[in-house]
Formats: structure tokens, sequence, C-alpha cells
């Protein structure tokens, strides 16, 4: 199978090709080719820009992955254009370039998030969920999503995925928690109540070749773990997989002096599940969090 992938140097992105280098061929579109040539296998392709390319007939499959990092930068009206152009111009490119191909390839799996969805307390959250809340994180994703759909046809089945926090070994959210954590410093956000809902790296990446590979799959998937926890036990969880204490808590009103607006995405959460994976028979490695966190950090 020949797949072009955006976002191929970020962590999810990464791991898949690396995963799948022997099974697959890989295009890998990226600004800074020299850095991708470096940290990715040899066997895979580089092009620097999509406008490079005048259809997409010569590639099976699409997944797309590229867009800025959400929470490394606050969230200015600047910054906010920026999160949304990285995402939607190269969503509604790739969809020209579907439209263009008299061969298109058989599957576009395009990037989302569980932002999708807005705070939503502790009510459970499958993918049929409708009483969505109304703000930055939700328009992002929704228009995400819709560009993306556009490239649905008989030829063309289109996957989304809504990630939740995805946890790895090196990168990610979990690197950046590990510091304070193996400190002794760690311990719950703000109330401590609001959900997290993750996934480990193994299974986001297993869960993106199970749609790519299954011919009936297409629509909104949650690609999250099956249990999901708040944010409470997931200090402690992950207090006891590092044998230190999690009783420190990080008070909304500092967090919100280093992030702005942006800790909402940390003072909220919601309570996604995966519904859509588990009817299609997904076998999850690490549905659970201890598990998880103790084979990233054994």
């Amino acid at each position: 199978m020949n797949i072009l992938i955006t976002g191929g140097t970020g962590l999810i992105g990464r791991h898949f090709i690396d995963q799948y280098q022997h099974d697959y061929s890989f295009t890998v579109v990226t600004r800074n080719v020299k850095r991708a040539q470096s940290e990715l296998p040899s066997n895979c392709e580089f092009i620097d820009d999509l406008a490079v390319l005048k259809d997409v007939s010569a590639f099976d499959a699409i997944i797309n992955l590229a867009g800025e990092p959400i929470v490394d930068k606050r969230w200015t009206n600047a910054q906010k254009r920026v999160i949304e152009q990285s995402r939607w111009q190269t969503t509604e490119k790739l969809v020209e370039l579907i439209h263009a191909s008299e061969s298109p390839p058989s599957v576009l799996i395009s990037g989302s998030a569980i932002g999708y969805y807005g705070r939503q307390g502790d009510e459970r959250v499958d993918e049929q969920f409708q009483d969505l809340y109304d703000e930055f994180s939700h328009r992002l994703c929704a228009k995400w999503e819709m560009l993306a759909q556009q490239a649905a046809s008989s030829s063309t089945r289109v996957c989304v995925l809504r990630t939740g926090i995805v946890l790895a070994a090196n990168g990610g959210a979990l690197s950046k928690m590990l510091l304070p954590f193996k400190l002794g410093l760690g311990g719950p956000i703000a109330s401590g109540k609001q959900y997290m809902s993750w996934i480990h790296i193994k299974d986001m990446v297993n869960a993106i070749n199970h749609l790519l590979v299954r011919p009936l799959s297409q629509g909104a998937y949650n690609l999250t773990a099956p249990h999901p926890v708040n944010n409470k036990q997931f200090a402690k969880a992950l207090g006891k997989a590092l044998n230190r204490p999690a009783l420190i808590p990080m008070p909304e009103f500092s967090l919100r002096l280093l992030m702005g607006e942006s800790a909402d995405l940390l003072v909220y959460g919601q309570n996604v599940v995966p519904d859509a994976l588990v009817r299609e028979g997904f076998h999850f490695l690490f549905p659970h969090l201890d598990e998880a966190l103790s084979a990233l950090l054994d």
C-alpha cells in the first residue's frame, strides 16, 4: 500500500511510520525535509509541499495528521489562526487533490480531537453525542472534520480521528508531566474532577491501521481508551507508576496565568469512549490506565 502522510514527523505519525515501515510505502509531506530524513526511516520518500502534486492517483491511502501543536503557545488571536489554518488549509488541499484524481485513494484518514465535543463534565460521550459545547476547540475540530468529509465518494471513504490524550514514552503530554511528578511535585489540576480521555500510543497506531485496512470503516471515531479517568485519578496513577507522591495540586488561577485561555483544555474535560471501534471488534492492548503507564515507564 502506497500512503501519503502529512504530520509524519509528529508523535503519532512517527510511531505509525516506524511500526509499519516494512508493510507500507510512505511519502511524507514536510516543510523540513532534512529534519524528516534524519528522524524517519530511510525508505520513506519526502515532498516539501502538496503544491508539487497535480493529483493523488499514485496513492492508495492518505493519512492527514498535520497541525500546529495546540497547547505549546498561548491562544492569542494570531496563534488561533495559525492553529486553524495549519489544519484547515492542508485538509482543503488534500480534498482538492482527491477530487482531481482519476483514480483517487480508497481512504482518507484525517485528524481531529475530542475537543470536538467541547467541555462535557462527567457525562459519557460516544460518537453519536450531539449536545456539543461551542468553544474554540469545538469550532476548530468541527470545520476540520467538515472539510475532510468533502472527500467522501463512492471511491473514497473518510475516517475522522477524534483523538484523546496520547500517552507515549517519548514526547507528547506524558513527557511534559513527568518532571514535576518525578520531583514529587505532581498532583491534580484545578478541581481534579475533570475527565482525561487518554490512549496509549500503540493502541492509537493500531487503531489507525484498523481503519486503514477495514473497507467498511467510515465516519467519526473516538481514539480513546475504553476506561477514561478523572484528573485526580490520573495524577494518583502516575504518582504510583513513578513511586512518588501526587498530592500537590495545581490551582486553576496559576494554570491560567501560565497558559491563558488554552488552560481550558486542562481545567475542563470530556468522558469520551470509543464505542465505534469497540463495535468493529478493535482490541485495545491497554484499556486501563495503570497498565498503560506501567508499560510506558518501566
